[in-house]
């Protein structure tokens, strides 16, 4: 019986990219996303040998992720990988932020991936089985200027995948978190040339990752049945610790 991977976020850039890679490992995946219904991708995962289904679903509400999981659980009969990756940025100088730039990425990034791990932790729990992955950030392991909110929310995520780890570690659940560095994805290709080289001197390999390298890793992260509560950055070696 295929394992269920859910992926919040993933109607487009690296969620979409860790979805296609479940896809292509046979999955049923549920595609988790707030917009659109992302039609074309789903036939795409199908065609690739997945089993796909899309689930609108604001993370960020209680009620709403626990709707999510139920759904997933009642179409596939389990939920062995959730991978939380919807996330925001608003991003502000400190001494300009308003409390709801702060509040809002807080509660997508970081109550998001709560609410997501609490309403599925019963299902792998009962299943004495499961592995989740938190999408973090090399900015929550050294800040950035002008992202106050977003690096406390990826650093929080850290904490949390510890935490969780630690808890579900005897029933055979295992919590990682992944921290890319600057990725190849539409945000970054809207950046000047001088922005992007000023980015580049900062990664010893001298370029950036693709979102291939992200959703191998998650993959790796989801099989493994013995590495639990670590953060792998994925960053050209930008973030040595």
């Amino acid at each position: 019986m295929p394992k269920t991977v859910i992926v919040t976020g993933a109607s487009k850039g690296i969620g979409k990219a860790i979805a296609l890679e479940f896809a292509q490992k046979g999955y049923n995946i549920v595609v988790n996303y707030r917009g659109g219904l992302p039609v074309e991708l789903l036939e795409e995962m199908n065609q690739l040998g997945g089993s796909a289904i899309g689930i609108k679903a604001d993370v960020s509400k209680f009620d709403e992720a626990k709707s999510l999981i139920e759904s997933a659980k009642e179409k596939f009969g389990s939920v062995d990988v959730l991978v939380n990756n919807a996330g925001i940025t608003c991003d502000n100088l400190i001494l300009r932020m308003k409390e709801e730039e702060f509040d809002k990425v807080i509660e997508t990034n970081l109550k998001g991936a709560f609410n997501m791990i609490r309403h599925a932790s019963p299902v792998m729990l009962k299943q004495k089985s499961g592995a989740i992955i938190n999408i973090s950030s090399v900015v929550g392991l050294i800040g950035n200027i002008g992202q106050v909110n977003y690096a406390a929310s990826k650093a929080g995520l850290i904490g949390m995948t510890k935490a969780t780890a630690r808890e579900l570690a005897t029933r055979g659940i295992t919590c990682n978190a992944v921290a890319p560095g600057f990725i190849d994805t539409d945000m970054t290709k809207v950046l000047s040339d001088t922005v992007k080289n000023k980015m580049l001197e900062n990664i010893p390999m001298g370029h950036f990752g693709n979102m291939k390298d992200i959703a191998e890793a998650v993959y790796f992260l989801s099989e493994s049945r013995y590495i639990t509560g670590q953060v792998l950055n994925i960053d050209g070696g930008m973030v040595m610790n």
